[in-house]
């Protein structure tokens, strides 16, 4: 029970990390751009790491239990690809004007008109939205099985959210000049992700047993993977850093390599 009080609470502040995206949105200075560039490398690492050397191996290992070890692996790599799949299906049914995975930039938002503006923020908040369910399930599995690992998730998510917060607060900030109203649909945006892991837990708390756990983690591993590739890595590169997200995938493998061998 502390796991899933832990899971919710982790999973909430994970998604309240999309807010701080709006207190980016309002600084002209571009300097932070190196930082998000990094942070967004190192928030892959973490995650394409642990997906490989943690969560899938776990959910092999839960799966062995109720099958045999070729059919285990057999299910283990289907749930991990049917993962991929679900993201990618929602990543295919938002239109790419709307898409979180295809960040807007201040520049290309200043001169377009109010309407337009504020209509992209709220469509873009209601895609980051959709995106974050799965995020949010994720976030609160991994916490339930090991919260150490929970917690890991969690941080390379919030570090994510920031350049979503960017995308949402830029446009509505623009078009209604009112920060308070930007900042009110960037952290609106963000609670779907404890939205997602309440649903999820509501679904799956009568049947949560070793074979559901083994499914279940080899899907999260999938969308984690899906999540790094095509959104974490592309938008480190548009913040014009390339060697710098690099070396920031390289360091969260290592950190996170250090902390799953001290813990």
């Amino acid at each position: 029970m502390n796991n899933i009080a832990l899971g919710f609470l982790v999973t909430l502040l994970a998604g309240l990390a999309t807010g701080l995206g709006s207190l980016f949105a309002f600084h002209k200075k571009t300097n932070h751009h190196k930082f998000l560039s990094f942070a967004l490398g190192l928030s892959a690492g973490v995650m394409i790491y642990v997906s490989f050397i943690e969560i899938f191996p776990k959910a092999f290992q839960s799966l062995s239990e109720a099958f045999s070890t070729d059919l285990a692996y057999f299910y283990t790599t289907l749930a991990f690809f049917i993962g991929v799949g679900i993201i990618a299906f929602i990543d295919y049914i938002i239109p790419n004007e709307h898409n979180p995975h295809e960040l807007h930039g201040q520049e290309e938002t200043e001169d377009t008109k109010k309407k337009k503006l504020m209509r992209l923020g709220v469509f873009t908040a209601l895609a980051i939205a959709i995106h974050n369910f799965p995020e949010g399930l994720a976030t609160f599995i991994a916490t339930v099985a090991k919260p150490e690992l929970g917690i890991s998730i969690a941080i390379a998510i919030a570090i994510h959210n920031i350049p979503e917060g960017i995308a949402v607060a830029i446009p509505i900030y623009h078009a209604t000049g009112s920060k308070k109203k930007a900042v009110i649909w960037t952290f609106l945006s963000g609670l779907a992700e404890p939205v997602g892991a309440v649903i999820g837990f509501l679904l799956l708390r009568t049947v949560f047993n070793e074979l559901t756990f083994g499914f279940l983690f080899a899907g999260v591993a999938g969308i984690m993977v899906y999540i790094s590739l095509d959104e974490l890595l592309p938008a480190a590169e548009k913040y014009g850093e390339h060697h710098l997200s690099i070396i920031g995938v390289i360091s969260g493998m290592m950190i996170m390599a250090l902390s799953l061998v001290l813990l």
